[in-house]
């Protein structure tokens, strides 16, 4: 794998080769972070190509002073928002029980459903129900690994209130498990 400071600098001169490399390096953290947000398919889609052209434009003024990871994540997130935005919808606007499963599972079957015992899709399943700003906090925190201080770059929460919600969504999700577990037991 190429170093970040070589594959911007080569994207910068103009070698898309280089430029390909750093999308196939941030694709699923660009797609995380838009996914968490964003619900319609095409949307979600045509918002990460804009991330990308985002950080292609800005990639001159990156200086190092986070990872590129973060820097992308924070475009990534900020594109979401301010598309949220526009079009008139408030992160607290968006149901709880919102699902963006089709995000993470592409060949979904009434089979592959009633097979179903993979534990990362199943906490998978419950992380969607989870309230937006939830997610996103998990998403970067356990699935790209990020600290709190980066997070809190990337969505302009102080690290605190990263802490915080790490917490409750921890907490959200392990009753979702007692829920479920408790169902199961009275099968």
């Amino acid at each position: 794998m190429i170093n970040d400071r070589a594959l911007i600098s080569k994207t910068i001169q103009g070698d898309m080769q280089a430029f390909t490399l750093l999308i196939k390096q941030h694709e699923r953290l660009v797609a995380h972070m838009v996914g968490r947000l964003v619900k319609n398919d095409e949307e979600r889609e045509e918002l990460c190509q804009d991330v990308f052209l985002k950080v292609y434009e800005k990639l001159g003024e990156f200086n190092f002073q986070s990872r590129l990871s973060t820097w992308i994540a924070t475009i990534a997130y900020r594109h979401a928002i301010n598309h949220l935005r526009k079009r008139k919808i408030k992160l607290d606007d968006i149901p709880d029980e919102e699902r963006f499963s089709s995000f993470f599972i592409e060949d979904e079957n009434p089979e592959s459903l009633l097979e179903e015992k993979d534990m990362d899709h199943f906490v998978l399943k419950l992380v969607d129900q989870l309230p937006a700003s939830y997610k996103t906090v998990l998403t970067l925190y356990h699935l790209e690994g990020m600290s709190y201080e980066e997070i809190g770059e990337v969505t302009s929460m102080p690290e605190g209130t990263v802490k915080n919600y790490l917490f409750r969504a921890r907490m959200l999700l392990k009753e979702k498990v007692k829920k479920y577990i408790a169902k199961e037991e009275l099968l």
